[in-house]
C-alpha cells in the first residue's frame, strides 16, 4: 500500500467496499431504532389513558389499571433498554467505519481492534433485539383480553 498522500485510486474502492458491511449494519440499526421509538410513543399514549382512567375506576376494575399501568413502566424501560442497546451498538458502527479508513488509508493493522468492534456491536444488537422480544411479550399479555369479555358459547 502507498503512503497516506500516494493513495491509488484502487486503494480508496476497496476501503470503501469493505466499509459497506458495518454500513448496512447501520441502516439496519437504523430501522430497528425507528420501530422501538414507535413502540415506545404507543405505550407512553397507552399509560396516558390508563392515568385517566386510574382516576375513575374503583375496585376489580381500579386494580386491573393498576396492574397494566405496572407492565406500562416495565415495557417503558424495556424498550429504552432496548433504545439504549441500540445506538450504542450504531456508535461502535461508526467507529468500525473510522477504523476501517484508518486502516485502509494509512496501513495501520487495526483487525484485531476492527474485529473486537464488529463482535461487541452485533452482540449489543442481539441483546437489544432481546429486550424487545420481551417487551413484545409484555404486550401481548396486557393485550390478552379478559375471561368476563369472552361470551360463554353454552349460552
Amino acid at each position: 500500500m502507498t503512503g497516506f498522500g500516494q493513495l491509488a485510486n484502487g486503494d480508496i474502492v476497496t476501503v470503501l467496499q469493505t466499509a459497506l458491511a458495518p454500513a448496512f449494519l447501520l441502516v439496519g440499526i437504523g430501522a430497528m431504532l425507528g420501530l422501538f421509538a414507535g413502540r415506545l410513543a404507543r405505550i407512553i399514549d397507552r399509560s396516558r389513558d390508563l392515568q385517566e382512567l386510574f382516576k375513575t375506576t374503583k375496585g376489580k376494575e381500579h386494580d386491573l389499571v393498576v396492574s397494566e399501568l405496572r407492565d406500562m413502566q416495565l415495557r417503558i424501560k424495556t424498550v429504552n433498554s432496548a433504545i439504549f442497546l441500540s445506538v450504542i451498538s450504531a456508535i461502535i458502527a461508526c467507529l468500525l467505519i473510522g477504523m476501517l479508513f484508518v486502516m485502509g488509508l494509512s496501513g495501520i493493522d487495526l483487525s484485531l481492534v476492527i474485529a473486537g468492534a464488529f463482535v461487541v456491536a452485533i452482540t449489543l444488537l442481539s441483546l437489544a433485539l432481546i429486550q424487545f422480544l420481551r417487551e413484545v411479550r409484555i404486550g401481548i399479555r396486557d393485550f390478552m383480553i379478559r375471561e368476563e369479555f369472552l361470551e360463554d358459547e353454552d349460552r
